[in-house]
């Protein structure tokens, strides 16, 4: 039997417990992000889930957090300049990189230190 994919469903990132006012303040407060209500069954591990375009990033709870330097999602944006502007307006640091032909982005440290990518294609 042949399977096919459909691309990614969501990306899970870790924070340390009691992460959620704090997490909902960056994603949905700073960078916009809709949040999206947890299934019943899964609301008492803590965390929160957001919409990402048609995809989902879930902020998980770890009891042995730490953030993560290297591995990140890469959010692809429209309006990437607004974006920027946004963050920084919030006195946010952003990271500026053009190592990546045909690409504009930047990353961002979310508040728990886990490495974040925006980009936007210009081809």
């Amino acid at each position: 039997m042949n399977h096919s994919f459909y691309g990614l469903d969501h990306v899970q990132l870790a924070a340390p417990h009691g992460c959620e006012d704090e997490a909902r303040a960056f994603f949905g407060g700073v960078l916009g992000m809709e949040e999206i209500e947890k299934p019943e069954r899964l609301q008492r591990n803590g965390g929160v889930w957001f919409r990402c375009g048609s995809h989902q990033i879930h902020i998980g709870v770890d009891r042995n957090f730490a953030p993560a330097k290297k591995a990140h999602p890469a959010i692809h944006v429209r309006n990437l300049r607004g974006l920027k502007e946004r963050i920084r307006e919030r006195g946010i640091p952003v990271r500026d990189d053009e190592l990546l032909p045909g690409a504009d982005r930047f990353y961002v440290d979310d508040p728990f230190g886990n490495r974040l990518e925006f980009l936007e294609w210009s081809v």
